[in-house]
């Protein structure tokens, strides 16, 4: 008996926080990234041409051409890349195994 009376008591003690109206929230503002963290590389200029049957894309940042891109009507699309900067390209099949992007462990859990 006194067992019941408890819930009864512990339910009409806690009816009130079940009806309460929960509080209004306020959409969290986005954080700023910290100084030196954002990334200032300029986008590639992408020009897409047809020349007869094959499409062309160049590549440029700041004017200067640095990859053309070629997809041929049949075949495999490969690439002229300019490495050194000076002007002269280099066809490569495939971007993969020739130009390595550099990957350094930074965080390690």
């Amino acid at each position: 008996m006194r067992l019941t009376q408890l819930f009864a008591l512990t339910a009409l003690a806690a009816a009130p926080a079940f009806a309460a109206e929960p509080p209004k929230l306020s959409p969290v503002p986005d954080i700023p990234p910290p100084p030196g963290m954002v990334d200032t590389a300029p986008a590639p200029d992408i020009t897409i041409t047809q020349r007869g049957e094959d499409k062309v894309e160049e590549y440029r940042i700041k004017g200067q051409l640095y990859m053309i891109k070629v997809t041929p009507s049949h075949g495999k699309p490969y690439y002229l890349v300019d490495p050194k900067g000076n002007g002269q390209m280099v066809r490569y099949d495939d971007l993969a195994p020739n130009l390595m992007v550099p990957m350094w462990m930074l965080f390690e859990f």
